[in-house]
C-alpha cells in the first residue's frame, strides 16, 4: 500500500465508529488471548476480521502458526445465535475434512480448546503465508493451471466452492502458488448418499460451472495469453444464473453498505476499513 493510501486509510480508520455489538460475531468480546490446539498452547498474535459472521485472528505456538475463525455467538436482540455459530463451524470444519489432502486447500488443526473446554463455534487450520491474489497481479505461468488442478480435485469430491467470484479467496503463498481458502458458503453432498446426488447433483453441477466460469474470469484478468479471450467475451459467455444473482446480490450488497456508511462503520468513499479489518483499523486510529 502506497504512503498515500495508507494516509488515506488511517484517516478514514479515525473517522469509523467501531461496530455495535449487534454487528460482530463475538459482541463486546475479543478472540481468546490463548487457546489448545492438538495439547499445545498457542498465543494470540493479530485479530485480522471482526464482522458480523466471525472473527479472525492469528495464533502462534512454540512449533507452529494458526489461523482461527471465531464463528457468531453474539444474540440478535433477545434470539440466541450460538446455534448458527455452531452450524457455521461445523459445516466449514466438513469441507476442510472432504478436502483433505489437496494440496492448496486448508489443512484443519483439529478441535479449539478454550481453558480445557471445547469451542463448537470456532475452527482452525494451519496459517498459509501469503497474500490475497492483488488486482492486475502478475503469476507465473503454472498458478493458474495448478489452480484449475485443485478445483477440479474438490469438485472430483463433489464440492462447489461456491465464493470463487472473491480474488480475496485465492492465495498466492511465499512461494508463488495458489491455495484455494474460505469454504464457508461451500456446496457439498455425501459422498455415500445416492439419495442426495438424485435430488442435489443438478445443484452441484450448476454450482461447480460457477466455479468454472469465475476461475476463468479471473484467468482472463491475470492471464489473458493463456487463454486467447477477453473480459467482453467473458460478458457474453455469462451464465443466465450467474446474472439473475446479481440482479439480487448487487442491489442487496448497496443497501447493507448504505446502511453501515450511515452507522459510520465503513467510510463514506465506499472503502470498507473498518468494516473489514475493523481492529486493525481501530488500533491504528488509536496509534
Amino acid at each position: 500500500m502506497g504512503s498515500a493510501a495508507a494516509l488515506q486509510t488511517h484517516s478514514e480508520a479515525a473517522t469509523s465508529r467501531p461496530r455495535p455489538a449487534m454487528f460482530r460475531a463475538l459482541g463486546h468480546a475479543e478472540p481468546p488471548l490463548a487457546i489448545e490446539l492438538g495439547g499445545e498452547t498457542f498465543r494470540h498474535v493479530e485479530t485480522l476480521k471482526h464482522d458480523s459472521w466471525a472473527a479472525t485472528a492469528i495464533y502462534r505456538s512454540a512449533t507452529r502458526t494458526a489461523k482461527c475463525k471465531f464463528n457468531r455467538t453474539q444474540a440478535i436482540s433477545v434470539v440466541p445465535m450460538d446455534w448458527l455459530g455452531r452450524f457455521l463451524a461445523a459445516r466449514e470444519r466438513w469441507f476442510m475434512d472432504r478436502l483433505a489432502g489437496i494440496e492448496g486447500t486448508p489443512v484443519s488443526l483439529g478441535d479449539i480448546r478454550v481453558e480445557g473446554k471445547s469451542l463448537p463455534t470456532a475452527i482452525a487450520h494451519k496459517w498459509i503465508g501469503g497474500h490475497a491474489l492483488a488486482e492486475g497481479e502478475q503469476v507465473d505461468d503454472w498458478f493458474f493451471p495448478r489452480l484449475a488442478a485443485i478445483l477440479a480435485e474438490a469438485h472430483r469430491r463433489g464440492v462447489a466452492h461456491v465464493d470463487l467470484h472473491k480474488r480475496e479467496n485465492i492465495l498466492v503463498d511465499e512461494a508463488g502458488h495458489p491455495h484455494l481458502i474460505d469454504y464457508q458458503i461451500s456446496f457439498g453432498l455425501p459422498a455415500d448418499s445416492r439419495v442426495a446426488a438424485v435430488v442435489f447433483g443438478g445443484v452441484l453441477r450448476l454450482l461447480q460451472r460457477c466455479d468454472d466460469y469465475h476461475l476463468l474470469k479471473h484467468r482472463v484478468k491475470h492471464r489473458p495469453d493463456q487463454v486467447g479471450l477477453s473480459l467482453a467475451d467473458m460478458q457474453r459467455m455469462r451464465p443466465w444464473w450467474i446474472r439473475a444473482h446479481r440482479c439480487v446480490a448487487v442491489p442487496f450488497r448497496a443497501c447493507r453498505r448504505q446502511l453501515l456508511t450511515v452507522l459510520g462503520i465503513r467510510s463514506k468513499t465506499g472503502h470498507a476499513f473498518s468494516e473489514a479489518f475493523p481492529e486493525i483499523a481501530h488500533r491504528r486510529a488509536a496509534a
